[in-house]
């Protein structure tokens, strides 16, 4: 992959988006904007509100640097990752990065995950919201409290030690991804996350937390709700469950 100087781009963003009109075009631009040359692939699930037209229309600006899956309807968190994920690999992207398109996660740290990963060696980078205390702005207190305890929770059952288990800011290196059987990944709501980590983990892979800023959205709407942490806290049993009877080659 070639930008007009030549240089590699070898890192991709992949951002699932439904009914996400009001940040769409914002948050493509931020992530071209920075310095390091990211490309983004949307995914998006027929959003009845022309998401996927306003992308469409950005592609023709930035030729080759973004990419857009079109899928029928909602089918999941996790379902959409997997499609990315094997969109990247299939593309040859050596960092692949998982964000948010309501810039909850801010684009300015996807160049600190970066750098954990290619600069320092993790093969892993979670954007962490609670690895330095608890740092979330604009959340109801019910919700940062349920989604630190959960954390706490996962970390208790797993034994991972990682702060923020749920966190959907990260950045893989493409031979965790590749070393994983994507298709054996069950989990479809946030818990999802959680599986994802969990496997690296239980590979060996070297994960780090970088600290970030999570800022609830201004624009659009929340896509969180209970079932998807309820989701996450009783999955996690029978992922740590099922983990006796798998092997992980190192």
């Amino acid at each position: 992959m070639t930008n007009d100087s030549d240089s590699r781009r070898d890192s991709v963003v992949i951002i699932p988006m439904y009914n996400e009109r009001e940040n769409a075009e914002a948050i493509i631009k931020a992530v071209l904007a920075l310095e390091h040359q990211f490309d983004i692939l949307v995914i998006d699930d027929n959003s009845p509100d022309g998401t996927a037209a306003i992308v469409k229309d950005m592609m023709a600006a930035a030729p080759g640097r973004i990419h857009i899956i079109e899928r029928s309807g909602k089918l999941g968190l996790g379902t959409a990752y997997i499609t990315g994920f094997k969109f990247a690999l299939d593309h040859g992207y050596e960092y692949i990065f998982e964000m948010d398109a309501d810039f909850s996660h801010n684009p300015l740290d996807l160049l600190k995950l970066y750098k954990a990963v290619a600069v320092d060696g993790a093969d892993v980078a979670v954007g962490s919201r609670y690895v330095t205390g608890v740092n979330v702005v604009n959340w109801p207190m019910g919700r940062v409290l349920m989604s630190y305890y959960a954390s706490k929770y996962v970390r208790m059952i797993t034994r991972m030690p990682i702060h923020d288990t749920t966190a959907g800011f990260v950045c893989y290196h493409s031979k965790v991804l590749r070393t994983m059987d994507l298709d054996k990944i069950k989990f479809k709501g946030y818990a999802f996350q959680i599986e994802m980590k969990f496997t690296a983990y239980k590979y060996g892979f070297r994960i780090t937390e970088v600290p970030i800023i999570f800022v609830n959205r201004v624009l659009g709407t929340s896509k969180m709700n209970s079932s998807i942490f309820g989701e996450a806290v009783f999955g996690v049993i029978r992922l740590k469950w099922n983990s006796f009877f798998k092997k992980y080659k190192a």
